[in-house]
């Protein structure tokens, strides 16, 4: 009995649709993906120079983990200083994804600091593991551990960071954002400045609505969804988080994204809202068209200073 749910669990896995939304407004177009690894190189390409990847050894999975990490141009410039940055790490959408599958977006962040339109910071782009940045133990995949309790210690120590909340953001989009979601909740304590973009709340509330059952294949633990979160963050909201939620109004996450706000301001957690027009769901179109937005909410919680207006 044991060997047949362990190969009905398998085969759900590795179907390209075993993780699909199926909540209505909520759906991704299905598309193929590649085998999930926990390791993924850059892939060829012009790149920004800040642009580099490393490996860290899991003690939790027994495994290399990769991650993508943008240094600014400050930080390459003063190798031999003592000046520490603020970071931002920014979790990818899909399931499952890698570690290189938002870094399109470092051009337009290296252009905006390098023309001096952003202050100077870290940009770490995390591997969300098997079920991109959540706990999954049935699948043998810790992705929000192996970033909070693992990634976030290993770039502190490897990088000039400003090794607090204070100098900590967390952004992400779709999968990614309801990772970042979820996390900032679970973890007030981590990041003083949060970024959700794009988020499919819609199956989130079918999540909490339904005893943690996402579909047949994927139940989460009860109170691990970005409603049953805000709820328990609602009753003791410390630290305070600063957040951003952005979505474009072209994107099939927008009606939800509209009526997670409603729920935000009904538990009276104060965010602000990004609203990016005629935009789809796309990471990449609204850093396009208001990323600098996005970036300058992070520099202002880090306490930089933003350059006057031009």
């Amino acid at each position: 009995m044991k060997r047949t749910l362990c190969l009905v669990l398998a085969v759900l896995f590795t179907s390209s649709s075993a993780f699909a939304q199926k909540t209505k407004g909520d759906k991704e177009p299905a598309k193929e993906t590649p085998p999930f690894r926990w390791v993924n190189p850059l892939p060829k390409g012009e790149w920004p120079a800040g642009l580099r990847h490393g490996t860290f050894k899991s003690p939790s999975m027994n495994v290399d983990v990769g991650y993508c990490i943008y240094l600014p141009p400050g930080y390459e410039a003063e190798q031999n200083s003592s000046r520490k940055f603020p970071a931002v790490y920014y979790l990818h959408g899909g399931r499952p994804g890698s570690e290189t599958k938002s870094i399109r977006l470092t051009t337009h962040i290296d252009k905006a600091m390098r023309d001096g339109d952003v202050p100077e910071m870290i940009y770490v782009f995390v591997n969300g593991g098997k079920v991109s940045h959540y706990n999954t133990p049935q699948f043998d995949s810790m992705g929000e551990d192996v970033f909070v309790k693992e990634l976030i210690p290993h770039v502190d120590s490897k990088y000039r960071t400003i090794a607090s909340r204070d100098g900590r953001g967390l952004e992400g989009f779709s999968q990614g954002g309801r990772g970042t979601t979820r996390i900032m909740f679970r973890h007030p304590n981590l990041f003083s400045s949060c970024a959700p973009g794009g988020a499919g709340h819609s199956t989130e509330k079918s999540i909490s609505e339904n005893n943690g059952r996402e579909n047949d294949a994927l139940v989460f633990a009860e109170g691990y969804n970005t409603w049953d979160l805000a709820r328990e963050y609602a009753k003791n909201p410390k630290p305070s988080l600063r957040i951003l939620v952005h979505v474009g109004t072209k994107g099939f996450n927008y009606e939800n994204n509209l009526e997670y706000m409603e729920f935000l301001t009904s538990l009276k957690i104060p965010f602000e809202r990004l609203i990016v027009e005629g935009v789809p769901h796309s990471a990449t179109l609204i850093y396009e068209k208001r990323g600098l937005e996005l970036m300058h909410f992070h520099a202002t919680n880090f306490g930089l200073s933003l350059p006057p207006k031009r």
